[in-house]
Formats: structure tokens, sequence, C-alpha cells
């Protein structure tokens, strides 16, 4: 176990005193071009340095870093999907932002997979011109507004709000919840269920206009950086122009919703090695009975556990991105992994927080901060249960829902 590769240990005296490696022991990173490799270790960096020392006091209040978008534009994060850049090292990416924060990688991740790619690939011209330039630099921010009250798990066939044509437009009712983003996102790509066909269509809707209140959730357990919102649209106007014009069925929205539980798989991989990360620093400096807590046995399965936690499911993803790239991959593949990903994160975050001991429930030390933010990927982007039973139809040919 004496692989290094692009992935630095978070603390190298310590780990170089310790004589260990980079949590990335089967090195799934150096499966990368040698050019990827450098510029992995780079964003690694920058990262750790720059952005995890700094994020915990935000998590704290549950405010959003404006400041540190700029950085995270400057390292290419705002335009992940124009990079030219393998699968691999998009989805390595997008876990090193989770292995720095959550709420954080959840904001690049839905900005890249779920916005930038819709417009750029259903979007019209009109679109793409007006947005891309400035999401590409977080100069602007869209947000992803599917989720409603009443309809999560069951949102294609029970999505409420409304859209009504009119001479000049689109007339918009209802409400959205749990939008991440919407608080301070320029526009919304919302979806809403034309009254006269019945089918669902998305929209790009600009956020300041009248008719619609935004609010942010507050008190959540985790995500705390994410600005969640609730959305009300009352007799919201919009131009002809808004529809987007690949978005005319929910069907052609699947690739987005597939890959975008992809990336949570990648979510469930970056921080399933911060909490490596943090648990090992954890026990190599704490000291009772006169040694490292790292010395005694518990500890040190403990530690194992977690390591083979995120090494599986970095691995499952490596298999990923290899589909992704031969054109492979489908809806059963991506709920295989951010179910496995997230039930083991949830699993790796309870041990990361027990051997942080009575310091392990301060979120300064990290590790509860984690624990809060796997709950929240174990549930998000479709829950635990509803993947489960997606993988359970494809390997049984009988569904269980619907």
């Amino acid at each position: 176990m004496s692989h290094s590769h692009a992935g630095l240990p978070t603390d190298p005296a310590l780990l170089a005193k310790a004589h260990v490696p980079d949590a990335d022991i089967l090195g799934v990173a150096s499966m990368l071009s040698e050019p990827e490799r450098a510029r992995l270790a780079q964003l690694h960096d920058v990262l750790q340095t720059r952005v995890r020392p700094v994020v915990g006091e935000y998590w704290d209040r549950e405010e959003l870093p404006f400041e540190l978008l700029p950085l995270l534009a400057e390292h290419g994060l705002g335009e992940l999907e124009f990079s030219g850049a393998s699968r691999l090292f998009r989805g390595l990416a997008y876990a090193e932002v989770t292995r720095a924060d959550v709420s954080l990688s959840a904001l690049v991740g839905i900005h890249n997979e779920l916005v930038v790619d819709l417009i750029n690939q259903l979007g019209s011209e009109e679109q793409k011109s007006t947005w891309l330039p400035g999401l590409r630099r977080f100069d602007k921010v869209g947000c992803f507004a599917l989720t409603e009250p009443e309809h999560g798990s069951d949102i294609a066939g029970g999505l409420a709000l409304s859209a009504e044509r009119t001479a000049s437009g689109w007339v918009l009712n209802g409400a959205k919840r749990w939008i991440g983003g919407a608080t301070f996102a320029d526009f919304a790509i919302v979806f809403a269920r034309d009254v006269a066909d019945g089918q669902v269509k998305g929209f790009v809707v600009e956020l300041d206009q009248p008719g619609i209140k935004r609010t942010k959730i507050a008190r959540k357990m985790g995500l705390r950086i994410m600005q969640n919102a609730d959305l009300v649209f009352t007799d919201v106007e919009v131009p002809e122009g808004a529809l987007i014009p690949g978005a005319e069925s929910f069907a052609a929205t699947n690739e987005m919703l597939r890959n975008s539980r992809a990336w949570v798989g990648w979510q469930a991989a970056g921080i399933q090695l911060a909490m490596f990360d943090r648990a090992r620093e954890i026990a190599l400096k704490r000291e009772q009975f006169g040694k490292p807590i790292a010395a005694f046995q518990l500890v040190q399965e403990q530690l194992t556990r977690i390591l083979g936690n995120a090494t599986a499911t970095l691995s499952m993803m490596a298999s990923i991105a290899r589909l992704q790239e031969e054109g492979g991959f489908d809806m059963p593949h991506a709920a295989l992994v951010k179910a496995t990903g997230t039930r083991l994160a949830r699993e790796s975050a309870q041990l990361a927080r027990a051997i942080g001991g009575g310091n392990g429930i301060l979120t300064e030390h990290e590790v509860s901060k984690l624990l809060g933010d796997a709950e929240i990927l174990y549930t998000y982007e479709g829950t635990y249960e509803i993947n489960s039973l997606i993988v359970g139809r494809a390997v049984t040919g009988i569904s269980a829902f619907v």
C-alpha cells in the first residue's frame, strides 16, 4: 500500500511521518493521462488549501461563500462539460470538490450536469447565446426546478405545476421545492405540465420577475452551504422563447437525470475520501493511554472499513466512467452506484464520527459535518429506496412501484 499518485495527502507532513498512502490506494487517478493527472493534482491542492479551510463556518451559518465562485471558475469548474476532458477526469474532479465540501460539489454538479449540459444539448440558439458564456465563468447561475412539495419520487407522473399557452407565450402556476441555488440563481429550468396536451415541458424562467416567490429552506442537518428554496409561481408570464425546444416532453431530460445520479456516485466517493482523510488525521494526532489512538485495533478496523467502502465506491465509479465513454451507460447502472455509494458513505460517516470521539461532534473537526452531508446524499437525486427498486426492476423484469 505504498501507491502514490495525483491525489496528494491532505496533511503531507503528518502522513509522510507515518509512511501512509493516499486514500486512493488502488490508483484510480493513475488511469488518467499525464496531463489530466497533473490537472487533478492542481485542483486537489487548490481545493484543500483554499476552499476546505474556510467553508466550515459558512456551513455552520448556512451561507454560501460567493467569493469562492471566481476561484472555482478559474479552475474550469464552471465548464466541465465543455472541457474535452475524459469522463474519468470529470468524475474525479467532482469527487475532489466533494472532498473539500459537499455543498459546493452539489452546486458544481447541478451547474454542469443539469443546467449547462441541458441548455447546451436541448436549448435554442438564443438560450445558448444568452446564458452559456456567463454560466461557464459562474458570472451567471441557474437552478434546476423539478421536485415539488407533494411530488418527489413520483415526479414524472405526478408533476403538477401547470403551463398554459397564451397568445404571447405561457403562464405558469404552481410550486417547486428543494431547489438548490434558487435563492440567488439568475434563472431556473422549470418543468411544468402543459394543460393542453398533458406533456411535461421545460422552460428557462428568469427569477426576478413578478409572480415568483422564493423562500430559503433553513435548519437543514446537512448540505447547509447549498441554498435550497421553495419556489411559488403565481400567474407568471413567460415568452414563447422561454420554452426549451429539446425538452418538450419529460423523456427528453432522462439523459441528464441519469448522468446526475452518476454524479452523486462521484460525490459518494469524494465524501468517503474526505471521511478517511479526517478520521485518519484524528487517529494519528489524538493520543490516549500514552499513544496515538491509531495504534488501537478497533480504530484500525474502523479506518480499514472506511477505506474499503471508499475504494469500492471509487472503483465502481471508474467503471461507470468507462461505460459512459463507450456509450453503454443506462439508468440501472446510475441507480446502482448512487444507491450503493451513498449507503456505504452513510456507514463510513458513522465510523469516522466515532473515531472522532467527543471532538467528533464538533463541526470544526469536520466528521460531524460529513455525517450530516452523507444523509443528504443518501436521499436526494432519487432516494436510496427508489434507486434500489430501479435496479430491482432491471434485474428481475418486475416493477415494484410503477
